[in-house]
């Protein structure tokens, strides 16, 4: 019988019932827009105030280090082009990953082919990895801005966040640079890892509402007291006038709400989907020749499964699992507009054939192991037809 499965939470999260239930006044009697001097204005504004000072708390950082914005994407465009452009003259190096979020690419390669900026790309391993050591020997008297995400969107590797920004902080303190500064794209986190800020040693951070279980449209930026940024649009005071606009009061308190829902429970659900998708794993390898599990083998997300399938297309089984009811990606949903292979698996130093035949299965709440037995049902079958339609034959030595 077919059934419903979604396994698309990388990409976005269904909004929990606790965090719908604290938003609805703000989209009723509760509507007065925070920067207004009358009582209704005043009345938001103290709600805002406080998930700013709840977030704050949760990240043990200060109220005033956090800024609302848009989304993952505005935070990190925000912390790479307004850091970058605000301190230029105390450098133009900057240092990044070749398979971070677009949001982070595209505003590197802007500053480096439109403002003149350099910027180092480093590459994974082929498990995902970036090392500390490789950070380290890309830093240069002139490097202002390392961005590097803390756990990857596609193929789900933890990144050694902590001991980089450990390594960052020391060679600032050595070496007397105190711009160089340190951003990490968290967006995909907050569920399953810590997000202490102090532990982590960043000086930036990017989290999204959407991938927590809160709204779509809003995120925040940490911003560590005393660093610069050079705002992307103008218009009013509001954050402090480096992201102006009308708060959206509803995400801001649903945001606040999520956060710290997924970082309560972030220890019991981790435990609970590791069992699943070891299964998910298990499953495909053991049942479809050809395959290739990408991303670390345990230094990844809980809920991360992100499987090559040689000699098919990754689009078109995205399209026969939807026909069963199941829902995933072949990687970043920002992205799922364009047919070219995923750039986080061709970082990893594998071939097109390997890229174009990535599936990324990302497990969430919902996820039941009755679930993970249908996809297992369905996959095969599906696998075997798409096979044999297919011209292409990947060499055995990408099967690892």
């Amino acid at each position: 019988m077919k059934r419903e499965v979604y396994l698309d939470h990388a990409a976005t999260t269904p909004v929990h019932p606790l965090v719908r239930e604290v938003m609805l006044p703000y989209l009723d009697e509760k509507f007065g827009n925070p920067s207004s001097f009358h009582s209704l204005g005043k009345i938001v504004k103290d709600d805002v105030d406080t998930a700013r000072s709840h977030i704050a708390q949760i990240l043990h950082v200060r109220p005033d280090e956090i800024l609302f914005t848009s989304g993952g994407t505005e935070s990190d465009n925000l912390a790479i082009l307004g850091y970058a452009r605000k301190n230029q003259e105390q450098g133009k190096h900057l240092i990044t990953t070749t398979f971070e979020h677009h949001a982070v690419l595209e505003a590197m390669i802007h500053l480096e082919k439109k403002e003149g900026f350099e910027v180092t790309y480093l590459s994974p391993d082929r498990e995902g990895l970036i090392s500390v050591e490789q950070v380290r020997e890309a830093l240069r008297d002139d490097t202002i801005l390392v961005s590097i995400m803390y756990a990857n969107n596609e193929i789900g590797t933890i990144l050694p966040i902590a001991d980089i920004g450990k390594m960052i902080t020391a060679w600032r303190e050595e070496h007397k640079r105190p711009a160089l500064r340190f951003h990490t794209d968290a967006c995909q986190t907050p569920e399953y890892l810590e997000l202490d800020i102090e532990k982590l040693h960043v000086d930036m951070l990017t989290l999204n509402g959407s991938k927590m279980y809160g709204p779509k449209g809003v995120g925040l930026l940490y911003l560590k007291r005393g660093i610069k940024l050079q705002p992307l649009q103008f218009g009013g005071a509001q954050e402090r006038a480096i992201r102006p606009g009308t708060e959206h009061v509803a995400g801001i308190v649903g945001m606040a709400k999520a956060l710290e829902l997924a970082q309560a429970n972030r220890e019991a659900e981790s435990a609970r989907l590791i069992p699943l998708r070891e299964k998910l794993i298990e499953g495909i390898r053991s049942s479809i020749k050809k395959t290739r599990l990408n991303g670390h083998t345990t230094k990844r997300l809980p809920n991360n499964v992100n499987i090559s399938i040689m000699d098919i297309e990754g689009e078109a089984m995205i399209l026969y699992l939807d026909a069963v009811g199941v829902y995933t990606s072949t990687g970043s949903a920002c992205t799922s507009a364009s047919l070219d292979p995923s750039h986080v698996i061709l970082a990893l130093g594998l071939p097109y054939e390997v890229a174009h035949g990535s599936i990324r299965f990302s497990l969430g709440a919902e996820t039941t192991q009755e679930d993970v037995e249908y996809v297992l049902e369905v996959l095969p079958p599906l696998v075997e037809k798409l096979r044999a339609l297919s011209p292409v034959s990947v060499d055995e030595k990408y099967f690892v």
